[in-house]
């Protein structure tokens, strides 16, 4: 009876649709919650089993074989991951698979278990797409429905993972397409996004948090003033552009690695061996496991993590630049997991230290970074600065949007999720962009650079 009252796609009465959608978006969001729920708590068991036996990490090569032979084996199109998600919502085609969630679930643990540096919004959004793709199935949604259901599941995972439902939410409608906001979908992905977090909650699930120091005196109304100090906001933008060229430099690592070990490895497994093999030399280069995981828990009294860089001398001149490296390494190579959690530590450390250089406040600039990087990166500038207010208050939210929208501007046409769609140009006195998405935009730039390569060569 419910399913043939849901299968209904253009009923003439708003009530009904209403009802419609709190149906479905309430239904997949308590799944979605309840998957989150049970990742975020295998995940976090796996990584403290992990500081308790340190000498697993010498055994990440085998674990990133075992995961390339499982998606040989029964992947299939889940390799693709999220942009998986971001092209079936672009236009349908054979749709997400429902083994996508268990298998980016238990194979970013896995990552982690053995010391990978990833993250685990990828897996949320994943869990998200494959359930929703599921109750479309299931209800017999068209293709309209099926995408406003794909990007509710993506705003349930993605609200339910960091606790932020209102970012779930804003997220979900704008990393579909680069300066394009499509607001049709917005009330099943608030609900969605509400629903999945709030799930997490009640089943025990706990977020970290985190503070930033008030400005100029001890007051509310003295850190309100401080918005308009226009040295500050003039640090603030100096900060951004590096955030800004951060975002960009690991973007088109993650597919400058992707090429390179492609081309030079033909036997498949060896590209996911090769990288746990990188990532262990660079652990005995550095001697301490900061920059392996999410670096969000200490694996030992003063390990740098993303609180610690909240603090003075809470990360080291070029911290962000080790985790680029090791995350890089490790997504590129074929790891799960994600990429948002370490960008958070990447823009969080390069906050402390831009702080440090301008003589600015670090946990202001730390948070900054946090969400400006993320920003920057998949070209979520709204969502980030939402972002802000979600995890840090709403007090300094004219810093956040200034830090956000400068690093989306700063980081060109680039991003982590080639499926990404490009809406024109970012800046509006550059009225010629031919780019069709991110891969597109990626792919002519390496043509461009190989070509003045070989140029410069035979010259």
């Amino acid at each position: 009876m419910i399913k043939k009252y849901i299968s209904i796609s253009n009923h003439p009465s708003f009530t009904r649709y209403l009802l419609k959608w709190v149906l479905l978006t309430t239904s997949i969001a308590l799944v979605i919650g309840s998957m989150v729920a049970f990742f975020l708590w295998l995940l976090n068991s796996a990584i403290f089993f992990r500081f308790s036996h340190p000498y697993l990490i010498y055994l990440l090569p085998l674990a990133g074989v075992a995961i390339h032979f499982i998606y040989q084996a029964f992947g299939k199109s889940s390799e693709k991951g999220n942009n998986l998600i971001l092209e079936e919502i672009h236009q349908p085609g054979d749709g997400v698979p429902a083994r996508m969630g268990p298998l980016v679930l238990f194979s970013t643990v896995i990552t982690h278990l053995f010391g990978g540096s990833a993250g685990r919004e990828g897996t949320a959004v994943q869990i998200g797409g494959s359930i929703a793709q599921v109750f479309a199935q299931w209800f017999k949604l068209d293709q309209k429905d099926v995408k406003i259901l794909l990007m509710a599941g993506l705003a349930a995972g993605f609200g339910a993972v960091f606790g932020t439902p209102i970012t779930g939410a804003i997220f979900a409608i704008e990393v579909i397409t680069i300066g394009k906001l499509d607001s049709k979908a917005i009330i099943p992905c608030l609900l969605a996004s509400f629903v999945g977090d709030l799930t997490v909650k009640i089943l025990g699930i706990s977020h970290t948090l985190y503070h930033i120091d008030l400005l100029t005196g001890s007051d509310f109304l003295s850190s309100l003033l401080a918005q308009f100090d226009l040295l500050l906001i003039l640090k603030i933008i100096l900060a951004a552009i590096a955030f800004g060229l951060a975002s960009f430099l690991f973007s088109e690592l993650v597919h400058l690695i992707k090429n390179i070990f492609g081309t030079i490895f033909k036997t498949q497994w060896l590209i996911p061996f090769s990288g746990g093999i990188i990532i262990i030399l660079l652990l005995i280069l550095f001697g301490k496991p900061d920059y392996l995981s999410l670096g969000v828990n200490a694996e030992y009294p003063g390990a740098i993590t993303i609180s610690s860089a909240f603090t003075k001398g809470g990360a080291e001149t070029l911290s962000w630049l080790w985790k680029t490296i090791f995350t890089t390494i490790t997504i590129g190579t074929g790891f799960k997991g994600g990429e948002v959690t370490p960008l958070f530590y990447i823009g969080a450390t390069l906050g402390n230290t831009v702080a440090d250089f301008l003589n600015a406040p670090v946990s202001l600039f730390a948070a900054l970074g946090f969400i400006a990087v993320f920003a920057g990166t998949t070209n979520t500038p709204f969502a980030c600065t939402i972002m802000g207010a979600e995890l840090f208050g709403g007090t300094y939210i004219l810093f956040f949007a200034i830090a956000c929208f400068v690093a989306y501007f700063c980081s060109g046409n680039s991003g982590i999720y080639g499926a990404q769609k490009i809406n024109g140009s970012k800046f509006w006195f550059d009225t010629k962009t031919d780019h069709r998405n991110i891969k597109d935009a990626h792919d002519k730039r390496r043509n461009y650079f190989i070509g003045k390569l070989r140029k410069y060569r035979r010259a």
